[in-house]
């Protein structure tokens, strides 16, 4: 988005003869006298994606109109005209009445082009003691805190889901697993309720992005500033804004507030690109943990008996699309001097699709979660492989013998190697037996081998014990819902 600065006040003849230049020039005004070369439009022009900006760039020059009237610097008739204009702009916008053009390379040109044809010269006023640099920074600015605020909902009502969830699989006993292989009972409402701290953290993240990125641009101008008295103060305040920013030069320049947002929404991806993965596992025929309803699964264009978790398995994918989207703009911004190059066009649509994405992924994974059916039989006999008790016995033997834990690791070890050679579990494992690895095991070991009795004993915060995940999920609706 090229920047277009005049900021000396027109008169209504001088902004007639300028109108007529920058409609056969591009917008440029008398600086050029030709118009560029076909491809040169055609890579300047950004109204194909930044038309998405039509809301906040109306209500910015709204804004800026309220304050110029209020300054003294445009007249209050002008001012009207502007407001009354900029109105109807909008109205054909949302309609889908209005017609963008390339010719006019942006959101700023096509609005500011169609003001003109509504309202006349006084549309050339609005301009003044403004460029679009910090136009645009203003725009963009309010177009993610608004996609925020919609992302922040859609992660709120997935942790809502994930909350009912663990809700109704608080005694659902299932495999821990580390290195995906089974490591320690747990619950399935516990690992549900380990989501929705993920999802705490990404929600938290985009809220503090949201409040760095809520100072205003707008007033800075092309870099410098303006000499015109204007009131930085006011359009802030007006557009939502808690302050101006500080300094004319980091206002246009600065694209932080899209990388952090970016940044955000790359872990996030990554959170629910975890979870798609597991869905994706415990619907495969080796696990059958939970059932996907028909309206988030597929079929088969040849096998008729197949189920595919295919919005699991894109969300999994679309997490690349955030990924590349910050290391797009990243890269994007890593060599710019100051303040604005048109290299800072490429902002938008890497934002946009990552944001339209994000948004998308968040809505689809609730609908998973609310519709899933947990299988509690084949996650509880799952736990019956890999001596997935393993550990508490070994705090027994720390316990009640008072051995070393290393000590007591290794004597569990031994057992396990014996009831591995037997084909038992540790809960089949006879006294006997060992008591021939550790004379000291007596009959009350077996008190901790189930693994009922396993979940049911982690009690300590934030453990997996029915009663904890109880107590965690309501803490959890006090703290998110």
């Amino acid at each position: 988005m090229s920047d277009s600065d005049d900021n000396k006040p027109a008169s209504p003849a001088q902004s007639d003869a300028q109108g007529e230049s920058a409609r056969s020039n591009q917008m440029w005004g008398g600086r050029f006298t030709a118009g560029p070369a076909e491809v040169m439009e055609r890579i300047n022009a950004s109204i194909g994606f930044d038309q998405k900006l039509y809301a906040q760039d109306i209500a910015g020059s709204m804004a800026h109109a309220r304050m110029l009237v209020s300054a003294g610097i445009i007249s209050r008739e002008d001012g009207e005209a502007i407001r009354e204009g900029l109105g109807a702009i909008l109205r054909e916008i949302e309609s889908g009445d209005f017609a963008f053009s390339a010719a006019l390379e942006d959101i700023h040109m096509n609005v500011e082009n169609r003001l003109r044809e509504l309202i006349g010269p006084a549309a050339g006023r609005l301009h003044t003691a403004r460029s679009r640099n910090d136009q645009v920074a203003t725009d963009f600015r309010l177009w993610v805190r608004d996609a925020i605020d919609g992302i922040e909902k859609a992660l709120q009502d997935l942790q809502r889901a994930l909350i009912d969830q663990a809700e109704k699989n608080a005694e659902t006993i299932m495999p821990g697993y580390t290195h995906l292989q089974a490591a320690q009972p747990v619950t399935l409402g516990h690992h549900f309720l380990a989501y929705v701290e993920m999802l705490g953290r990404d929600r938290s993240r985009l809220a503090d992005a949201r409040v760095r990125m809520n100072e205003s641009p707008l007033g800075a101008a092309a870099l410098a500033g303006t000499a015109f008295p204007i009131d930085r103060f006011m359009t802030a305040k007006d557009l939502g804004f808690d302050r101006p920013m500080c300094n004319s030069l980091d206002a246009v320049s600065d694209r932080d507030f899209a990388l952090e947002f970016l940044s955000a929404g790359a872990i996030l991806a990554v959170h629910l690109s975890r979870l798609a993965e597991e869905l994706v596992l415990w619907t495969n025929q080796g696990f059958q943990f939970v059932e996907l309803s028909d309206s988030f699964t597929t079929g088969s264009s040849i096998m008729p008996q197949k189920k595919n978790p295919d919005a699991a398995e894109l969300i999994r994918g679309k997490a690349g699309r955030v990924i590349g989207a910050l290391n797009s703009l990243l890269v994007t911004m890593k060599g710019l001097p100051m303040t604005y190059g048109k290299d800072m066009q490429e902002d938008k649509e890497p934002v946009f699709d990552a944001a339209e994405t994000l948004l998308l992924v968040t809505t689809a994974m609730r609908g998973m979660i609310e519709d899933l059916k947990s299988v509690p039989e084949n996650l509880l006999k799952a736990t019956q492989a890999g001596f997935i008790t393993a550990t508490d016995l070994a705090d027994w033997l720390v316990r009640e013998l008072g051995l070393p834990f290393r000590e007591a690791h290794h004597v569990t070890g031994s057992l396990v190697a014996e009831a591995e050679k037997r084909g038992l579990n540790l809960a089949e494992l006879p006294l006997e037996a060992m008591q021939a690895v550790h004379q000291g095991i007596t009959e009350g070991v077996y008190e901790v081998l189930s693994v009922e009795k396993a979940v049911a004993s982690r009690r300590s915060y934030g453990g997996t014990s029915p009663k904890e995940v109880r107590e965690q999920i309501e803490r959890a609706r006090e703290r998110f819902l």
